[in-house]
């Protein structure tokens, strides 16, 4: 054995409900076009990211801030608020021009009217297209002509008047339209959804405030020295450092805005909430209060993450909510529900393990969402500190006793997370060495090697990628294939070669009562112990997979200001196999038995279907042409069905036809039932993953000449003590 989418217009709009606010806000606000400005606690954030941003002892790539940065800040401002081109006219951006060299002194001086007033700018025209385009729901709807709706404007011109975006916006208001009307909607029902539709976005729009302008800018001025710096408000950070942890204060329970409430999404199993018993998914929030006695606050038309605000709160403080039953009318009494809050374990973002029989084989299945770690506890020294290379640890323990013949580590979709944990979980794999070097500003390399001796698991290994798969992930995936210690399997990763630190700006002012957020910045690069780079590269898997997303599509690669790729020394280790010798029999195993495998073969095609549809960037606006493509749709998937039922599978595990609505417009129990359903799903590249690594083991213990090419004669660790 060897060792070891059609594009939403919600996602046009920097709406997105966890840009955060100091304290909590009332129900409604003043329009944003009215104009505000940013207060004390906002211009010293400033400050403090400028002289952090600007200086070399924090930073790896500093650029100075002068006019041809003010000129990226200011490309990159338009671009988070219409990337699009949906809303400014090029009269527009003229009247911006004098902004473009404006900005490093605007940052500078902490004198930011030059974001306030495109902002404003902004909100005004997201008014006039929202009425124009409700406007056009008055009309009669016509799909008989030949035109064509080109969703993707990221590299269109700017509109060159009001005329043409009333022509743009015709041709979106129709595709939206032509999506319902193909789901079996009536022109009355199609109407009323996307009236309300775009009348929800105009007022996403004025619920932004002063800190959230203040957000979107600062991460244009940070995200324009290099793709991973950016500015989190002290609500993001907060949100950053729960996931980092995996666990919060509070009831337990995920929400989400709909229509004017804010309703419960899923309640989190052992949580407060869920032990309660009381509130149920699809429960609808209309007032909090504090304790046994505080005040009922309404907060029917809140901002989401205001509503959290209120309802989160320290270990063993009660919080009181007022909601409707999913099952009642709007005019119901509401009914009041006390909740002592606790410390809620978010363990369905933890990693979690499943065994797959592949024959007479049993393959061990370790799935890792995030390389995580609660940074906290670990510096208290707490023995419970939560981190994945600890949970994942004492999955290997269960799966050594369970009898496992091989692990996949899957990491698909892991966009990373702690370097040290990409260390940490590289060493219950390898006895000692070198897993990654790292160089910092001034062209030091540093190598982080595991120290501890032992692993957790010695058995035979797998680890599973896809384009996703970013930064530590890709850390973990290329010291596993530097040593030779196991398989990689799936599609290139995505190409992310460098190192973020946090910096906590409330470390600068002391003051308990004063948030200013925290500074993620780029502070070195890491390389291979081989010494390349997965910058822009990623790391290439042994056996590969069809490409979703190519490098001209996704990844590091697609960022104008990334670092360049680049290499340094080879570091010292041990080679624990060859694998390339094995590579020519599992790719010929492979290739045969993906042929006969019906989940597979869909994947692929889909695959295709999308990667063609992606390169067309456009979709017909004419009736019996949309048609005749979503019927072509629906008979592959009765197709599927059939044959399905044929081999004796689940057929009602196929993904469902589109129904023409944005997700939150579908009730909360449907969105949650979708979910579930999706995860029923058959997973064709994990069972293939697990087939190969089946193939690797019975051609080692069958073929002794190939295993001593595959596996030199080297000193096994010791697996660590029970």
């Amino acid at each position: 054995m060897f060792k070891h989418k059609l594009i939403a217009l919600s996602a046009f709009l920097p709406l997105a409900l966890g840009l955060a606010a100091a304290g909590s806000a009332p129900a409604r606000t003043e329009p944003a076009a009215a104009g505000f400005e940013p207060g004390p606690e906002l211009t010293a954030a400033a400050s403090l990211a400028y002289n952090i941003l600007s200086s070399s002892g924090y930073v790896y790539r500093p650029r100075p801030l002068d006019d041809a940065f003010s000129a990226d800040i200011h490309r990159s401002y338009l671009e988070a608020l219409d990337g699009q081109k949906l809303f400014f006219t090029r009269a527009d951006i003229a009247r911006f021009e004098p902004y473009r060299t404006r900005h490093d002194d605007a940052i500078r001086n902490q004198q930011l009217e030059p974001a306030y007033d495109i902002f404003a700018t902004y909100v005004q025209r997201v008014d006039q297209r929202i009425a124009h385009a409700r406007a056009l729901l008055k009309q009669p709807f016509d799909f008989s002509g030949d035109e064509t709706w080109h969703y993707d404007r990221e590299d269109a011109d700017w509109a060159a008047d009001t005329a043409e975006l009333d022509a743009l916006w015709a041709k979106y208001v129709k595709n939206d339209a032509l999506r319902l009307r193909l789901a079996g909607r009536d022109d009355d029902k199609i109407r009323a959804t996307l009236d309300k539709r775009y009348a929800d976005i105009a007022e996403r729009a004025h619920e932004l405030r002063a800190d959230d302008v203040f957000e979107i800018y600062m991460n244009a001025y940070a995200g324009s020295i290099d793709p991973h710096t950016s500015y989190m408000s002290p609500r993001t950070a907060e949100n950053f450092n729960m996931q980092m942890r995996l666990s919060l204060e509070g009831i337990g329970a995920v929400l989400q805005r709909q229509d004017d409430y804010v309703v419960v999404r899923t309640i989190v199993p052992g949580g407060p909430a869920a032990n309660g018993g009381e509130l149920k998914v699809g429960d609808r929030v209309v007032a909090v209060g504090q304790g046994a006695t505080g005040p009922m606050v309404d907060v029917v038309g809140w901002r989401i993450d205001d509503v959290v605000e209120l309802i989160r709160g320290k270990k063993g403080t009660t919080v009181r909510l007022d909601v409707l039953p999913a099952e009642t009318g709007v005019d119901a009494r509401p009914t009041q529900i006390a909740i002592v809050r606790d410390k809620v374990k978010l363990e369905q973002q933890a990693a979690q393990k499943r065994v797959i029989e592949v024959g007479d084989r049993r393959i061990g299945v370790i799935e890792l969402p995030t390389f995580y770690a609660d940074f906290e506890a670990m510096r208290r020294r707490d023995p419970e500190a939560r981190s994945a290379t600890r949970d994942v640890a004492l999955l290997l323990k269960e799966m050594r006793a369970e009898g496992v013949d091989g692990v996949v580590v899957d990491l698909r979709d892991n966009g990373g997370g702690s370097l040290h944990e990409a260390i940490e979980l590289t060493g219950l794999f390898i006895d000692t060495g070198p897993v990654v070097q790292v160089r910092k500003t001034g062209g030091r390399v540093e190598v982080a090697s595991d120290l501890d001796a032992g692993v957790a698991w010695d058995g035979p290994l797998a680890v599973l990628v896809n384009r996703s798969s970013a930064s530590a992930s890709e850390i973990f995936a290329a010291a596993i294939q530097d040593y030779g210690r196991g398989l990689i399997i799936g599609e290139p990763t995505f190409g992310k070669g460098t190192v973020q630190r946090l910096v906590n700006l409330d470390q600068f002012v002391r003051r308990d009562d004063i948030r200013l957020g925290q500074i993620k910045l780029t502070e070195a690069q890491f390389f291979r112990v081989e010494g390349g780079t997965t910058q822009h590269a990623g790391v290439t898997p042994d056996l590969q997979f069809p490409v979703t997303l190519d490098a001209s599509e996704f990844g590091e690669s697609t960022y104008d200001n990334a670092l360049p790729a680049t290499r340094i020394a080879r570091a010292r280790h041990d080679s624990l196999g060859n694998l390339a010798a094995l590579a020519p029999q599992l790719r010929a195993n492979h290739e045969a038995r993906v042929a006969e495998d019906l989940e597979f073969q869909w994947w692929a095609e889909d695959v295709a279907t999308y990667r063609a549809e992606r390169e067309r960037k456009a979709l017909s606006l004419n009736e019996d042409v949309r048609r005749a493509e979503r019927d072509r749709r629906e008979a592959q998937r009765q197709q599927r069905q059939a044959e399905r039922k044929a081999a004796g599978l689940d057929a009602d595990t196929l993904a469902q036809a589109d129904d023409g609505l944005n997700e939150a417009e579908r009730s909360v129990v449907e969105q949650a039932r979708r979910e579930e359903a999706a995860k029923t799903r058959p997973d064709p590249l994990l069972r293939e993953a697990a087939a190969i690594l089946a193939d690797a083991l019975d051609l080692l213990e069958s073929d002794h000449q190939l295993t001593a090419q595959v596996l030199p004669l080297t000193r096994q660790p010791r697996v660590w003590a029970e």
